[in-house]
């Protein structure tokens, strides 16, 4: 089933200078329920969400009044969820679907998907979350597609590290660092891909930290980066390092995965989700031991906030070239389990058409 849809947005989707996972997710549902033969009119509404200005409010309900009764309406979770007194006069006239990218349990989004007649996420872990507190059938799991990418040839030491995220507390670059300082022993250099401007007093700190411990030297902050020049950082790279404090699903972990590259993450969220686990069944090694820190899985997963755990998980992997191999194995396996954004848009649309055919019917 195909049909008319409004989705509103922040209004820096498109802006190449703020890449955010939640951006890239919206943009690429716009763009394939199009593809799929569905008439989307996009609705991007300024703000600083989800710190809205009164201006900023005032600017959305404009917006909502203005959509045609019975409408159906995605609207993203970062806006939705910073004003439910907005969301629910236009919720009573309108088909109201909130993409829900993060839940934070606050009582705001509580009363704001509340009144939704259904919430997408874009994990199974932020399913399970919401599930506490809504209805299973109101709630629905679309996680991230990725892109088919080519496979590089791994650098011998592996000691290319990457990391692909904003330089904020949530996505742990302070413990990034203090784990790097604790490696220095080892040869290894790292590249850090992500705004340094969301929290600019916490990237200050954390190269701060990086030239205080002796390291700033190996830790390149490069500022935000993609299409080819972000291709280019995944190809050069050996591991890819994520630290996140918090995480619904973690897109650029199924990115590192389909050109092969392992991942250390944290165990935070739905982070062991994106990471995935491989059965021993698909992996044709002849290894004769079994490691429980990486059986099965295309990487490693640390306690969130933990300095020592990542640095030992990195240590490994500079310092074990069989664990290096086995990993590297089980990632290129991941690879051939991950599905596209095709199978994403598909379970969006899946979850729309059921509101729309059951909001009708109800009328």
């Amino acid at each position: 089933m195909t049909g008319r849809l409004h989705v509103v947005l922040p209004n820096d989707i498109d802006d190449p200078a703020t890449p955010s996972g939640g951006n890239a997710y919206d943009r690429r549902i716009c763009d394939g329920l199009v593809a799929a033969g569905w008439t989307v009119r996009e609705h991007a509404v300024r703000g600083a969400w989800p710190l809205p200005t009164d201006g900023d409010r005032a600017e959305l309900a404009r917006v909502l009044a203005a959509l045609p009764s019975g409408g159906l309406v995605l609207v993203d979770g970062l806006i939705a969820s910073a004003v439910p007194d907005v969301l629910a006069p236009a919720a009573a006239r309108l088909r109201v679907v909130v993409l829900m990218h993060m839940p934070l349990g606050d009582a705001a989004e509580r009363a704001a998907l509340s009144v939704a007649a259904a919430v997408v996420t874009t994990s199974e872990w932020s399913r399970t979350r919401l599930i506490e507190s809504l209805p299973p059938e109101r709630v629905y799991a679309a996680p991230p597609g990725v892109d088919p990418a080519p496979v590089h040839e791994p650098g011998v030491t592996g000691g290319a590290l990457l990391c692909v995220a904003a330089v904020t507390p949530l996505k742990g670059h302070d413990v990034l660092v203090d784990a790097l300082a604790e490696i220095r022993d080892r040869s290894w250099t790292c590249v850090c891909v992500g705004a340094l401007d969301r929290d600019p007093a916490f990237a200050d700190a954390v190269r701060r930290t990086a030239r205080a411990r002796g390291i700033a030297d190996r830790v390149a902050f490069v500022g935000p980066r993609t299409g080819a020049d972000l291709d280019a950082r995944y190809a050069a790279a050996d591991l890819l390092v994520l630290p996140s404090r918090r995480e619904s699903y973690g897109m650029v972990v199924t990115e590192a995965l389909a050109r092969g590259v392992p991942v250390v993450a944290t165990t935070a969220d739905g982070l062991a989700e994106s990471l995935g686990r491989v059965s021993d069944d698909r992996v044709s090694d002849d290894r004769v031991t079994h490691d429980r820190v990486t059986d099965g899985l295309p990487g490693m997963l640390v306690p969130p906030g933990d300095p020592a755990a990542l640095a030992a998980a990195l240590r490994r992997w500079l310092t074990e070239p069989d664990l290096r191999d086995r990993i590297r194995k089980n990632a290129l396996v991941r690879r051939k389990t991950l599905t596209g954004w095709a199978a994403t848009t598909k379970l969006v649309a899946d979850a729309l058409s059921t509101v729309a055919t059951h909001e009708s019917a109800g009328r």
